[in-house]
C-alpha cells in the first residue's frame, strides 16, 4: 500500500555546537564541558563508559544526548518520525546515542527500551543503522 501523503521531509541538525571542538582535538569530555549542548560529545562520551564497561555512565551520558537531540530535532521541524539521514553529519550524534542507549539499556536489563531504541535508529535511519548496529 502506498502512503498517498508521502513521507515526511528528511531531518538535517544544523553543525553540532561541539564539533569544532572535537575535530580540533577536545576529548568528549571537554567538548561537553564546553558546550553542554554537543549531542555529539555526550554520544561519544557515552560510547566510550560503554566501552570501558562502565554501563551505568554509558546509559547516562547516552540518556543526556538522546533528550538533547530530541528537543533540536523538534526546533528544526520533526514531527515524531521520519527520516534523519546517516549522510549529514550533524544528525550523527542523535543516531549515535541511539545505539548507545540501546546497549545500555540492554546491559542493565531493560529489553524493551533497548528494542525500542534500536527500532526507531532503523526507523530514522537503515544507513545509520547498519553502521552501528549491523
Amino acid at each position: 500500500m502506498t502512503n498517498l501523503l508521502g513521507e515526511p521531509p528528511e531531518t538535517l541538525l544544523p553543525a553540532d555546537p561541539g564539533a569544532d571542538a572535537l575535530a580540533a582535538g577536545s576529548t568528549p569530555a571537554e567538548a561537553a564541558t564546553a558546550h553542554p549542548d554537543s549531542t555529539a560529545a555526550w554520544a561519544l562520551l557515552a560510547t566510550e563508559a560503554l566501552a570501558e564497561n562502565r554501563d551505568l555512565e554509558g546509559y547516562a551520558f547516552a540518556r543526556t544526548s538522546y533528550h538533547r537531540s530530541l528537543d533540536g530535532l523538534r526546533r528544526n521541524g520533526w514531527k515524531g518520525h521520519g527520516p534523519v539521514p546517516w549522510s549529514h553529519e550533524p544528525n550523527r550524534g542523535f543516531l549515535r546515542s541511539l545505539a548507545a542507549l540501546a546497549t545500555a539499556s540492554e546491559r542493565l536489563g531493560d529489553e524493551a527500551e533497548a528494542h525500542r531504541c534500536r527500532e526507531f535508529l532503523r526507523e530514522s535511519s537503515p544507513e545509520g543503522y547498519a553502521v552501528l548496529v549491523g
